[in-house]
């Protein structure tokens, strides 16, 4: 039934001849998205209220996985870059230690030196370690609670898929500026999150590329 309606709506709305407003098109065209409608259009159109040419753009799971592997990888570098050379520096220490006492009879086992240069490897790993780690775990965070996500869509006027990357607040991405790499026009992706009715708890991410204007600027570039 809301298939058929949004169906009528839109045969209308491209004659010329709109039954409902902008945003009623669009909040039937969302709920018929986060049931998985295949009715819900996707290709670039203009708005003849709005004076605005979009297509839709939707997450792009493939570039969050990548994006996710490699803090993943600068996570390991940092938990390495403290372990490994707090055991070098141990194990050297030990061998100096053990090297000197067999050598003059010292009842101490670890020098001076070996000591001193042991504390700054392992204070050295400790700083490089904490600065990485802590950003990897920040960034890794991000992506789960989807405080970054990233978008996919079909440029507006040439039809080539755009990818973006874009921050969230409340609810609401942040608009984001880009530019296509086939056209070379000024885009701007928005959206924002909605919770979807087949998967209680998780959100839906859904937006557009807007195409700008030219001489108007764009944000979050």
């Amino acid at each position: 039934m809301l298939e058929a309606f949004y169906r009528q709506a839109r045969d209308s709305y491209y004659s010329g001849r709109p039954l409902i407003i902008d945003d009623m098109f669009d909040k039937v065209e969302l709920k018929l998205r986060l049931y998985g409608s295949k009715s819900v259009i996707k290709y670039p159109r203009c708005s003849l209220m709005r004076q605005s040419t979009y297509s839709d753009a939707e997450e792009d799971f493939s570039q969050v996985l990548v994006l996710a592997l490699v803090w993943i990888l600068l996570l390991a570098l940092g938990c390495s870059a403290f372990v490994i050379p707090t055991i070098l520096a141990l194990s050297l220490s030990l061998e100096d230690g053990i090297n000197v006492r067999l050598l003059s009879g010292n009842k101490y086992p670890f020098d001076v030196l070996a000591m001193l240069s042991s504390t700054l490897s392992i204070g050295l790993g400790y700083f490089i370690c904490y600065s990485i780690v802590s950003a990897s775990v920040q960034a890794l965070k991000g992506l789960w609670m989807k405080n970054l996500v990233a978008l996919k869509g079909s440029c507006p006027n040439c039809g080539e898929e755009v990818f973006a990357f874009a921050k969230t607040e409340n609810s609401i991405l942040v608009p984001h500026g880009s530019q296509c790499h086939v056209c070379e026009s000024q885009l701007e992706f928005r959206g924002k999150l909605e919770q979807s009715v087949s998967k209680p708890g998780h959100r839906y991410v859904y937006g557009r590329v807007y195409l700008v204007p030219r001489g108007y600027p764009t944000r979050g570039t």
